[in-house]
């Protein structure tokens, strides 16, 4: 089964946000996205809310529950740690247990970053987060945890109880043209190989792009989900929407 295509539409709030409007709009986005061949919809609503909005969250989980859409994931990412804001935020917690998407990916980003870049240290964090694992689990929302390719840190991510791990790609995607790239690569490699063999399914996002998807879903073994949405929304800037996402769709289907 080749790997699953969910386009992530923060930028597309992004841009609706720098005016007061309601357009481009994020849920017409989704419908062009899932009409092309993507099979998810992910989006990361920040406290801060630059992009999405709770709003948006809301908005996505109603029109996901058409039967038409039934086989369309949800997935939410986010900092569980995140509490409620003065500006509307309700929480990241909150705002997950009152749509109860199909995937939650809980990433370690603090409220002033401009992107994730970094997966979790489970050495200190195991016995805070594993609650709220247990948690996402009993509502069967499956959990995946933003991490980088590091062994001890998978194994912890293990005895979490997550179901998935999504590795941060940006240094891969970073080097993909230099001579570290093989290298670099490898270390992705190898630990999809232990993620596997932990029982871990594999995620990947952050920075892939029609030049570098293709040999790191061939490569890493059994990557079940890519999340992507700077790069696909750069490319529709000049060839569409809809366009874009079938090529990144062909691109994951030569794989399979």
């Amino acid at each position: 089964m080749s790997t699953v295509l969910s386009v992530n539409l923060n930028k597309i709030a992004l841009l609706r946000n720098s005016r007061e409007t309601t357009i481009p709009s994020v849920v017409e986005a989704a419908v062009t996205c899932i009409k092309a061949g993507a099979q998810g919809i992910t989006v990361h609503p920040r406290p801060d809310m630059r992009h999405i909005r709770p709003s948006d969250v809301y908005d996505l989980a109603e029109l996901l529950t058409r039967p038409d859409y039934s086989d369309i994931e949800f997935n939410i990412e986010g900092n569980p740690y995140a509490g409620p804001e003065e500006n509307g935020y309700p929480g990241f917690m909150t705002l997950v247990d009152a749509v109860k998407p199909d995937q939650c990916t809980l990433v370690p980003d603090d409220p002033i970053q401009l992107t994730s870049d970094h997966g979790w240290n489970l050495t200190g964090e195991s016995n805070r987060l594993k609650p709220l694992v247990a948690k996402l689990k009993a509502d069967n929302i499956r959990v995946s945890c933003f991490m980088d390719p590091d062994h001890e840190q998978l194994r912890l991510a293990s005895h979490l109880g997550t179901d998935r791990v999504e590795f941060y790609t940006g240094p891969y995607a970073d080097q993909y043209s230099s001579p570290e790239s093989n290298n670099i690569l490898q270390t992705f490699i190898d630990a999809g190989t232990l993620a596997v063999s932990l029982g871990l399914g594999i995620n990947a996002g952050h920075d892939l792009n029609q030049d570098n998807l293709a040999r790191f879903c061939r490569e890493v073994p059994d990557v079940a989900e890519v999340s992507i949405g700077h790069a696909i929304i750069t490319d529709a800037l000049w060839i569409g929407l809809s366009e874009t996402v079938s090529r990144y769709r062909e691109i994951l289907n030569s794989i399979a």
